[in-house]
């Protein structure tokens, strides 16, 4: 083997490590880091939001100026209003109850059977 047969080799064999390496699965987020990145989708929303409010305000403004300029222009269609989406405001969700309280390890029973009435009706003696 000569030199460059090497080292074309050893840089495959890199190149299929690095991408392998690219490729593994990353931890679940912590709680809190999800519900960071929540609030941050959040106010990513509300912002296009508020883009689009600006933009409709302009293209009212500009379509305005159009008519006043132009004595042939056509009336205005009938369109809604541009809607103002209002300051930001999250609202983290809830938290979800504990699941370990009804998993079946919980209760006791195997999976699969139903779970024993809390209370059983004492046998009458007659």
């Amino acid at each position: 083997m000569t030199i460059s047969n090497i080292r074309s080799c050893l840089l495959a064999l890199c190149a299929a490590g690095v991408c392998t390496l690219a490729s593994a699965k990353l931890p679940a987020p912590s709680p809190e880091a999800a519900a960071k990145a929540a609030e941050a989708a959040a106010k990513t929303a509300w912002a296009g939001k508020v883009d689009n409010y600006k933009l409709c305000l302009s293209q009212d403004k500009v379509a305005a100026h159009y008519r006043k300029a132009t004595p042939s222009a056509k009336p205005a269609a009938a369109v809604a209003a541009c809607a103002d989406p209002g300051p930001f405001a999250y609202t983290p969700p809830a938290p979800k109850p504990a699941e370990a309280a009804a998993s079946p390890a919980a209760t006791g029973t195997a999976p699969g059977t139903p779970a024993p009435a809390a209370a059983a009706a004492p046998a009458s003696k007659s």
